[in-house]
């Protein structure tokens, strides 16, 4: 009997599932990674956490499944989309922690690009709004604060991808740089109608394409990752978004058909065949998958925040002990006292547009105001002010908080909530999803192995 062993990297945690022949689960595994928050806005992840955590639980769901590595045919990946990892094509260093998703880090650079009157150039190539949700502003951000940067990817030194192509990359031991269609289409400089990178939206943000990846189909054999990662060389094969990958396998495969899914945030997605429809309001144009018979578009709405804001209730202000504790007290309460949670910051498709939110209180644990060099001549390439608040990888200032770092337990407010029935905040079915769906408990939070530490 032969298997695939299926790879899901997201926001919250890393996670694996072994399937048989007839689909039929054999064995999974996940873990937890860190969350880095180091000024207003900003979330980072370690790129060598998400790739330790990855391999660790892919080992660890085939011996759940008691499963040899010989015996399967193929790995595929899905992924928490839009998050920008940049590295060194030498050495395999990041130059810089991973800009995850939901930062808003690079705002003001798509306050400059809005302001040169470019939003319609970039939504009638990519589908998609300027902001700072996509990758393409990361690079640009990434590039600018880090010294020498610039110079360094326009000479061929650094690469950009997606968390799909980290992996990927990792996996074969650099031999292959690439993404699938899907995920390109996330980064804002991807045309997806003639489905190639966009050298005029490259040039407006200055972004070199020697640091962009090959784009691929979303299905077919791309490359094998080395024996030493699972103990024998596994072909990938297969590689998409984590909201396009739930599409497909919700078996959205006509025009018309859509899935809404729960996890860290909420996507709705529609399929619209081979051709591209234009969004209204706040809703994406994207490309959904390619698995070789032609491109498969899709209409997208979210909003960022709801399984988030179960973490947030658990390492943010400390009421709860783990997500699951959230469905005992949403079913123990027979109405809400008209108490609601809007996290109107998170409404992604939202007809109102985004702006930059200026928050007069830093974080706690992390400076109020710092300032920070950009790369020469970065303002004068792009228009974008020079003026940002450094990262987590700056040596001035104290260190940022993680999730991990709670500075302090809230009992009394936690039995306040119970004593006087005020309704959680999301809904008990949505708190007790499978852990894909769902935030990763406490007790599954590790630390990196040190024997999966990157050479």
């Amino acid at each position: 009997m032969s298997f695939v062993l299926a790879l899901d990297q997201g926001t919250t945690g890393s996670s694996a599932l072994v399937f048989d022949e007839s689909g039929r689960i054999c064995g999974g595994a996940d873990r937890e990674i860190r969350q880095f928050y180091p000024a207003s806005g900003q979330v980072e992840h370690d790129p060598h956490e998400i790739f330790a955590t990855t391999l660790a639980v892919g080992r660890d769901a085939l011996t759940a499944a008691k499963v040899a590595a010989r015996d399967v045919d193929a790995i595929g990946i899905t992924n928490q989309r839009e998050t920008t990892v940049v590295w060194d094509r030498r050495s395999g260093q990041p130059i810089h922690p991973a800009v995850v998703w939901q930062s808003r880090a690079s705002a003001g650079i798509c306050d400059a690009l809005r302001a040169r009157g470019l939003g319609p150039l970039f939504r009638e190539r990519t589908g998609l709004v300027i902001d700072a949700y996509f990758s393409a502003t990361k690079i640009r951000w990434i590039l600018d604060r880090v010294p020498g940067a610039q110079a360094r990817a326009e000479a061929g030194e650094l690469l950009f991808g997606t968390i799909d192509t980290w992996l990927t990359w990792r996996l074969t031991g650099g031999r292959v740089h690439a993404t699938d269609v899907s995920n390109a289409s996330r980064t804002l400089v991807f045309d997806i109608r003639r489905r190639s990178w966009d050298d005029e939206l490259l040039a407006t943000l200055d972004i070199p394409r020697a640091m962009l990846p090959a784009v691929t189909a979303s299905s077919g054999r791309l490359a094998a990752a080395d024996p030493e990662h699972f103990g024998a060389a596994i072909p990938i094969a297969g590689m998409a978004g984590d909201q396009q990958a739930a599409l497909f396998g919700q078996t959205c495969f006509a025009a018309g058909e859509a899935k809404n899914t729960y996890g860290t945030g909420c996507f709705l997605l529609a399929n619209t065949g081979a051709d591209p429809v234009r969004a209204d309001g706040g809703l994406l144009t994207t490309l959904a998958w390619d698995i070789g018979a032609g491109p498969v578009y899709a209409l997208e709405g979210s909003a960022f925040i709801t399984g988030a804001a179960v973490q947030w209730l658990r390492d943010g202000i400390g009421i709860i002990a783990t997500a699951a504790e959230t469905e005992a007290l949403a079913a123990s309460l027979v109405g809400n006292d008209n108490v609601y949670l809007v996290s109107a910051t998170g409404l992604g498709s939202s007809r109102r547009p985004t702006r930059r939110r200026r928050s007069r209180r830093a974080s706690p644990g992390t400076p109020a105001s710092i300032s920070c060099p950009r790369s020469p001549g970065s303002a004068r390439r792009t228009g974008i002010p020079t003026r940002a608040a450094c990262s987590s990888g700056s040596s001035a200032g104290p260190p940022a908080r993680t999730s991990s770092e709670r500075p302090w337990r809230a009992s009394r407010i936690k039995r306040a909530i119970s004593s006087r029935r005020c309704a959680a905040p999301v809904s008990g079915s949505m708190c007790s999803a499978s852990t894909a769906a769902a935030p990763r408990t406490a007790s599954s939070c590790s630390s990196r192995p040190t024997s999966l530490a990157p050479r």
